[in-house]
């Protein structure tokens, strides 16, 4: 038997390594290995054992504790002693209604073993790719109908065509990386988990266009990624499927490393172009387009890490088998972060048609503690917001553009019956308004303003007319910013007003949070008949604003309080009261 160790970031966050550790260090004699993130990162840190290739037994939040048990059950071969760690029914039915492509190898091969790779069929679409034409790889991806996945969902086939037509040399293929959407970490998990698979789909993509350069920006904030990739590089070039005369056909190609400072507008192409030339990263004028002139002025190709992890997959079985799935607009698979107020959090692989409800109910299991969904946030500060009662919207670019948000790379933030909408808003406008390169007016300026109103109305400062001048701006700020940026910023903005306007009204007219989330817009009251005067919250209490006698009510200054909620906390008599 082999026992294998689940080390994406989110294992190790969750103490994998320790686990590792432990069962190496208990394990004499028995085959141990590890693996990148499966997706269910709710249930880290995860354990499988093999039987030979066959997955006998996955065991789920386990604990260094645990070591001694597992290395017992798996010496002897009694299985049955894991029964207490192993994972449940209810939550297998998480990767079993999901269909996966460019996952297909995350948490189940040792990223950092190109061998496995290879075992799993990598590199022989790579193989078959160097036996065509470049506009019949081209050609084939055009059938499948794979769109990028990076957020706006352009046809990949025509922009693979337009570089190759494209005059000038050196071409470049340009994986962009650089993942900074709040809740998101599709990229991260490819990287991490299959990275071979990444290097096979741009190199598939560089034979295409004719580039003999590949660069691979991914931000600095994900070093098990970068670390992983660059040893899979150096395995790739090892087993000459990286560098000159790749397999004796005479393609030549190599790839490297830009790590990326973690700008939110380098996720837009140029502003990554500027970036990778070594200057600030700032959107430029289009046209000319990286197409025409990207990187060193030359023809440029960019595509996202998830549209080149269905690449080889793609060229294995055929562009046809790729649209069969999805809808009429929307081909194949598409992954998903499921964060928030879910209770199967984690990476969700689903084929494009499938509902917003699907994913958040048949695989995310609902609502944690069962409160009542209020919607979801789809493609992060550039989204928008979907409500509850639109859920059973079909995951397509259309369908998703016609309430008001967008695919997006991907992130998929659950809100439940407790989330602010405003303060929601207020909090994606908080980082565009940060993020922003600063070269527009409209953006510079548009989000500080927008957030600045949004301040207010938080605080119950809002004024009669605020909403209007929210959408008079927003609107202002999609029309005139330069880049997707802030095109897209006033989304979050609009989408909330869109659907939860009384919300908006509640704090402005009545200066009233009506879930009781913004601050500044609370009172603290004790009610005397349940204050039992035990004088814990007045000793506890930062601000010193609770006074009272022993076994006599007590009181809260309102002017002195600071709202920070801990005496409510403390209170073991449910006698302070926040409206």
């Amino acid at each position: 038997m082999r026992i294998v160790v689940g080390e994406g970031s989110c294992g190790i966050a969750a103490g994998a390594h320790k686990v590792y550790e432990a069962i190496e260090k208990l394990g004499s004699g028995i085959e141990l290995g590890i693996t990148g993130c499966i997706g269910m990162c709710f249930l880290e840190p995860i354990v499988d054992i093999y039987d030979k290739d066959l997955l006998a037994c996955r065991l789920v939040r386990v604990k260094e504790s645990d070591a001694q048990t597992i290395v017992q059950a798996v010496k002897s071969g009694d299985l049955t002693q894991l029964s207490g760690l192993a994972i449940t029914e209810d939550d297998k039915s998480f990767l079993d209604k999901q269909t996966r492509i460019a996952l297909r190898n995350c948490g189940i091969i040792d990223p950092t073993d190109i061998d496995q790779y290879i075992n799993a069929g990598g590199y022989k679409a790579l193989e078959k790719v160097l036996s065509m034409t470049p506009q019949a790889v081209i050609d084939e991806i055009k059938v499948s109908g794979l769109a990028g996945r990076g957020g706006a969902g352009f046809p990949t086939w025509f922009k693979w065509n337009a570089a190759r037509e494209s005059n000038g040399e050196p071409k470049y293929l340009i994986c962009n990386a650089d993942e900074g959407d709040p809740g998101a970490f599709m990229d991260r998990a490819v990287i991490e988990s299959d990275p071979h698979n990444l290097i096979e789909g741009m190199l598939i993509g560089a034979y295409a266009i004719g580039a003999a350069e590949m660069v691979v920006y991914v931000r600095a904030e994900y070093p098990l990624a970068i670390v992983r990739l660059e040893k899979a590089i150096e395995q790739a070039r090892e087993k000459g499927y990286l560098g000159k005369n790749i397999l004796g056909t005479g393609f030549c190609c190599d790839m490297r490393i830009k790590a990326g400072a973690g700008a939110f507008v380098c996720g837009e192409e140029t502003a990554l172009i500027e970036s990778l030339e070594g200057k600030r990263g700032m959107p430029r004028l289009k046209p000319p387009f990286p197409a025409q002139c990207g990187y060193n002025d030359q023809p440029s190709n960019i595509n996202n890490v998830e549209t080149f992890a269905n690449v080889a997959w793609i060229i294995q079985n055929g562009g046809e088998k790729f649209a069969a799935m999805g809808t009429k607009d929307s081909k194949g698979t598409k992954v998903f972060a499921l964060t928030g107020k879910i209770k199967r959090g984690g990476l969700v692989e689903v084929p494009m048609g499938m509902t917003i409800r699907d994913i958040i109910y048949d695989i995310g299991g609902g609502i944690r503690g069962d409160r009542k969904c209020k919607a979801v946030q789809l493609g992060g500060p550039s989204g928008g917001c979907v409500p509850y009662d639109k859920f059973d919207t079909v995951i397509d670019y259309k369908a998703l553009a016609a309430t008001g948000a967008i695919m997006g790379s991907g992130g998929m933030v659950v809100m439940d019956d407790t989330t602010c909408m405003v303060g929601m808003a207020k909090f994606f406008l908080d980082f565009t308004a940060k993020e922003s390169c600063g070269k527009c007016v409209h953006c510079r300026i548009g989000t500080k303003r927008l957030l600045e109103i949004l301040d207010r109305i938080t605080k119950g400062e809002g004024k009669d007319g605020d909403i209007e001048l929210l959408e008079e701006l927003c609107d202002g700020v999609k029309s005139g910013a330069l880049c997707g940026l802030g095109q897209t910023a006033p989304n979050p903005v609009l989408s909330t007003i869109r659907y939860f306007r009384d919300e908006y009204e509640a704090h402005i007219k009545e200066k009233r949070c009506p879930v009781g989330e913004c601050r500044d817009l609370l009172t603290y009251t004790i009610e005397k008949e349940k204050c039992r005067g035990c004088t814990l919250c007045a000793k506890k209490c930062p601000a010193k604003a609770i006074s009272g006698e022993v076994k006599k009510p007590h009181e809260i200054d309102k002017e002195v309080c600071i709202k920070c909620g801990q005496c409510v906390t403390l209170c073991r008599f449910g006698a302070i009261s926040v409206r």
